[in-house]
Protein backbone atom coordinates (compact mmCIF):
# COMPACT_ATOMS: atom_id res chain seq x y z
CA UNK A 1 0.00 0.00 0.00
CA UNK A 2 1.46 3.35 -1.01
CA UNK A 3 0.00 5.69 1.59
CA UNK A 4 0.87 9.36 1.23
CA UNK A 5 0.20 12.51 3.18
CA UNK A 6 0.53 16.23 2.57
CA UNK A 7 2.40 18.56 4.92
CA UNK A 8 2.70 22.33 4.73
CA UNK A 9 5.97 24.09 5.29
CA UNK A 10 7.00 26.72 7.77
CA UNK A 11 8.73 28.72 5.05
CA UNK A 12 6.59 31.30 3.34
CA UNK A 13 6.74 33.02 0.02
CA UNK A 14 5.88 36.67 0.06
CA UNK A 15 2.32 35.79 -0.82
CA UNK A 16 1.49 32.42 0.67
CA UNK A 17 2.53 29.30 2.52
CA UNK A 18 4.47 26.88 0.38
CA UNK A 19 3.45 23.25 0.72
CA UNK A 20 6.41 20.95 0.45
CA UNK A 21 4.84 18.08 -1.42
CA UNK A 22 2.90 14.88 -1.14
CA UNK A 23 5.36 12.39 0.28
CA UNK A 24 5.42 8.78 1.54
CA UNK A 25 3.80 8.08 4.88
CA UNK A 26 7.04 6.39 5.98
CA UNK A 27 8.60 9.85 6.12
CA UNK A 28 8.45 11.85 9.33
CA UNK A 29 8.05 15.48 10.20
CA UNK A 30 10.49 16.44 12.94
CA UNK A 31 9.25 18.33 15.99
CA UNK A 32 10.92 18.71 19.36
CA UNK A 33 7.69 18.27 21.34
CA UNK A 34 6.65 20.07 24.52
CA UNK A 35 7.84 17.70 27.24
CA UNK A 36 11.21 18.68 28.75
CA UNK A 37 13.73 16.85 30.91
CA UNK A 38 15.39 18.10 34.07
CA UNK A 39 17.77 20.24 32.03
CA UNK A 40 14.92 21.98 30.19
CA UNK A 41 15.80 20.08 27.01
CA UNK A 42 12.87 18.88 24.90
CA UNK A 43 12.62 15.12 25.31
CA UNK A 44 11.89 14.66 21.62
CA UNK A 45 15.11 16.44 20.67
CA UNK A 46 17.15 14.38 23.13
CA UNK A 47 15.71 11.10 21.88
CA UNK A 48 16.19 12.04 18.22
CA UNK A 49 19.82 12.99 18.85
CA UNK A 50 20.47 9.65 20.52
CA UNK A 51 18.69 7.64 17.86
CA UNK A 52 20.33 9.25 14.84
CA UNK A 53 23.76 10.22 16.15
CA UNK A 54 25.49 7.77 13.80
CA UNK A 55 23.77 9.42 10.84
CA UNK A 56 25.35 12.75 11.73
CA UNK A 57 21.96 14.33 12.48
CA UNK A 58 21.76 16.99 15.17
CA UNK A 59 18.90 18.40 17.20
CA UNK A 60 21.22 19.50 20.02
CA UNK A 61 24.88 20.40 20.01
CA UNK A 62 27.45 18.73 22.25
CA UNK A 63 28.34 22.04 23.94
CA UNK A 64 26.17 22.29 27.04
CA UNK A 65 27.23 25.91 27.57
CA UNK A 66 26.24 27.17 24.13
CA UNK A 67 23.00 28.11 22.41
CA UNK A 68 23.19 28.17 18.62
CA UNK A 69 21.00 30.64 16.76
CA UNK A 70 19.94 29.54 13.28
CA UNK A 71 17.86 31.39 10.71
CA UNK A 72 16.08 29.85 7.73
CA UNK A 73 16.44 32.13 4.71
CA UNK A 74 13.68 31.35 2.22
CA UNK A 75 13.17 34.90 0.99
CA UNK A 76 14.04 38.43 2.04
CA UNK A 77 11.53 40.51 3.96
CA UNK A 78 13.70 43.45 4.97
CA UNK A 79 14.77 42.33 8.44
CA UNK A 80 18.03 40.49 7.75
CA UNK A 81 20.12 43.65 7.80
CA UNK A 82 18.82 44.54 11.25
CA UNK A 83 19.45 40.99 12.44
CA UNK A 84 23.01 41.13 11.12
CA UNK A 85 23.52 44.54 12.72
CA UNK A 86 22.42 43.17 16.09
CA UNK A 87 24.60 40.07 15.82
CA UNK A 88 27.58 42.27 14.96
CA UNK A 89 26.90 44.68 17.81
CA UNK A 90 26.50 41.80 20.28
CA UNK A 91 29.54 39.94 18.93
CA UNK A 92 27.35 36.90 18.31
CA UNK A 93 27.25 34.46 15.41
CA UNK A 94 24.54 32.39 13.76
CA UNK A 95 23.96 29.81 11.03
CA UNK A 96 21.92 31.03 8.06
CA UNK A 97 20.29 28.23 6.06
CA UNK A 98 19.96 29.44 2.47
CA UNK A 99 17.71 28.30 -0.33
CA UNK A 100 19.01 28.56 -3.86
CA UNK A 101 16.67 31.44 -4.60
CA UNK A 102 18.03 33.41 -1.65
CA UNK A 103 21.65 32.68 -2.53
CA UNK A 104 21.07 33.99 -6.05
CA UNK A 105 18.95 37.06 -5.26
CA UNK A 106 20.67 38.40 -2.14
CA UNK A 107 24.43 38.46 -2.81
CA UNK A 108 25.05 41.52 -0.63
CA UNK A 109 23.48 39.92 2.43
CA UNK A 110 25.07 36.52 1.82
CA UNK A 111 28.48 38.14 1.43
CA UNK A 112 27.93 40.06 4.64
CA UNK A 113 27.03 36.84 6.50
CA UNK A 114 30.32 35.33 5.42
CA UNK A 115 32.43 38.43 6.05
CA UNK A 116 31.02 38.88 9.55
CA UNK A 117 31.87 35.35 10.62
CA UNK A 118 28.54 33.56 10.34
CA UNK A 119 28.06 30.10 8.90
CA UNK A 120 26.01 29.31 5.82
CA UNK A 121 23.83 26.21 5.80
CA UNK A 122 22.19 24.43 2.89
CA UNK A 123 18.37 24.50 2.79
CA UNK A 124 18.10 23.01 -0.69
CA UNK A 125 18.39 24.59 -4.10
CA UNK A 126 14.62 24.51 -4.69
CA UNK A 127 13.41 23.87 -1.12
CA UNK A 128 12.04 20.47 -2.10
CA UNK A 129 10.70 17.93 0.40
CA UNK A 130 13.63 15.57 0.82
CA UNK A 131 11.63 12.32 1.35
CA UNK A 132 9.95 12.72 -2.05
CA UNK A 133 13.30 12.63 -3.87
CA UNK A 134 15.38 9.73 -5.09
CA UNK A 135 18.96 9.57 -3.82
CA UNK A 136 20.16 11.07 -7.10
CA UNK A 137 17.57 13.86 -6.95
CA UNK A 138 18.45 14.65 -3.35
CA UNK A 139 22.11 14.83 -4.26
CA UNK A 140 21.26 17.29 -7.03
CA UNK A 141 19.09 19.36 -4.68
CA UNK A 142 21.89 19.67 -2.12
CA UNK A 143 25.03 19.67 -4.22
CA UNK A 144 23.84 22.06 -6.92
CA UNK A 145 23.44 24.70 -4.19
CA UNK A 146 26.70 23.59 -2.61
CA UNK A 147 28.55 24.16 -5.88
CA UNK A 148 26.77 27.45 -6.55
CA UNK A 149 27.72 28.92 -3.16
CA UNK A 150 31.27 27.61 -3.48
CA UNK A 151 31.70 29.06 -6.97
CA UNK A 152 30.04 32.41 -6.30
CA UNK A 153 31.09 33.09 -2.73
CA UNK A 154 34.09 30.84 -2.17
CA UNK A 155 32.28 29.26 0.79
CA UNK A 156 31.94 25.52 1.35
CA UNK A 157 28.80 24.57 3.28
CA UNK A 158 28.68 21.53 5.56
CA UNK A 159 25.26 21.60 7.26
CA UNK A 160 21.92 20.71 5.68
CA UNK A 161 18.47 21.48 7.08
CA UNK A 162 15.66 19.52 5.37
CA UNK A 163 12.86 21.82 4.23
CA UNK A 164 9.96 21.67 6.69
CA UNK A 165 11.97 19.27 8.85
CA UNK A 166 10.78 16.35 6.69
CA UNK A 167 13.07 13.34 6.67
CA UNK A 168 13.36 9.59 6.69
CA UNK A 169 16.34 7.37 7.45
CA UNK A 170 17.27 7.23 3.77
CA UNK A 171 17.48 11.02 3.65
CA UNK A 172 19.72 11.15 6.71
CA UNK A 173 22.02 8.51 5.27
CA UNK A 174 22.18 10.20 1.85
CA UNK A 175 23.05 13.51 3.48
CA UNK A 176 25.81 11.84 5.47
CA UNK A 177 27.25 10.21 2.36
CA UNK A 178 27.44 13.63 0.71
CA UNK A 179 29.74 14.77 3.51
CA UNK A 180 27.05 16.88 5.17
CA UNK A 181 25.55 16.84 8.64
CA UNK A 182 21.81 17.27 9.07
CA UNK A 183 20.81 20.01 11.51
CA UNK A 184 17.29 20.18 12.91
CA UNK A 185 16.57 22.16 16.09
CA UNK A 186 15.59 21.87 19.75
CA UNK A 187 13.45 24.99 19.84
CA UNK A 188 11.12 26.57 17.28
CA UNK A 189 7.98 28.64 17.45
CA UNK A 190 5.50 30.18 15.03
CA UNK A 191 7.56 33.18 13.95
CA UNK A 192 7.24 32.75 10.18
CA UNK A 193 3.71 34.06 9.67
CA UNK A 194 4.47 37.58 8.53
CA UNK A 195 0.84 38.66 8.86
CA UNK A 196 0.43 37.20 12.36
CA UNK A 197 3.59 38.05 14.23
CA UNK A 198 3.91 37.20 17.92
CA UNK A 199 3.91 40.07 20.41
CA UNK A 200 7.60 40.89 20.92
CA UNK A 201 7.49 40.79 24.73
CA UNK A 202 5.75 37.41 24.68
CA UNK A 203 8.19 36.08 22.09
CA UNK A 204 11.15 37.16 24.21
CA UNK A 205 9.70 35.46 27.28
CA UNK A 206 9.09 32.26 25.30
CA UNK A 207 12.56 32.15 23.77
CA UNK A 208 14.32 32.96 27.01
CA UNK A 209 12.25 30.46 28.98
CA UNK A 210 13.12 27.70 26.53
CA UNK A 211 16.87 28.08 27.08
CA UNK A 212 18.81 24.86 27.59
CA UNK A 213 22.35 23.64 27.15
CA UNK A 214 23.22 22.62 23.61
CA UNK A 215 20.11 24.32 22.23
CA UNK A 216 19.68 24.92 18.53
CA UNK A 217 17.12 27.66 17.99
CA UNK A 218 15.22 27.74 14.69
CA UNK A 219 14.25 31.31 13.82
CA UNK A 220 13.11 33.02 10.63
CA UNK A 221 14.57 36.31 9.50
CA UNK A 222 11.25 37.33 7.93
CA UNK A 223 9.94 37.91 11.45
CA UNK A 224 9.65 41.50 12.64
CA UNK A 225 9.38 40.21 16.21
CA UNK A 226 12.67 38.34 15.95
CA UNK A 227 14.42 41.39 14.55
CA UNK A 228 13.08 43.54 17.38
CA UNK A 229 13.92 41.27 20.29
CA UNK A 230 17.17 39.67 19.10
CA UNK A 231 19.48 41.93 21.08
CA UNK A 232 17.49 41.46 24.28
CA UNK A 233 17.34 37.72 23.65
CA UNK A 234 21.11 37.46 23.36
CA UNK A 235 21.55 39.50 26.55
CA UNK A 236 19.01 37.34 28.40
CA UNK A 237 20.59 34.07 27.31
CA UNK A 238 24.04 35.30 28.31
CA UNK A 239 22.66 36.43 31.68
CA UNK A 240 21.62 32.80 32.21
CA UNK A 241 25.24 31.76 31.66
CA UNK A 242 25.03 30.57 28.06
CA UNK A 243 27.41 31.40 25.23
CA UNK A 244 25.70 32.75 22.10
Amino acid sequence: MNLKRKICCGVLSAASVLCCAVFPASAAGYGQGKECDGQNRPVGAVQFRQQYAESGAYTLSDDSQRIILTFDQGYENGYTRKILDTLRDKNATAIFFLTGDYAKKEPELVRRMIDEGHMLGNHGMKHLAAPTLSAAELEQEIMSLHRYVLDRYGYEMQYFRPPCGEYDEGVLESVRRLGYRTVFWSFAYVDWKTDAQPVPAEALTKLTGAAHGGAIYLLHSVSSANAEILGDLIDSLRAKGFKV
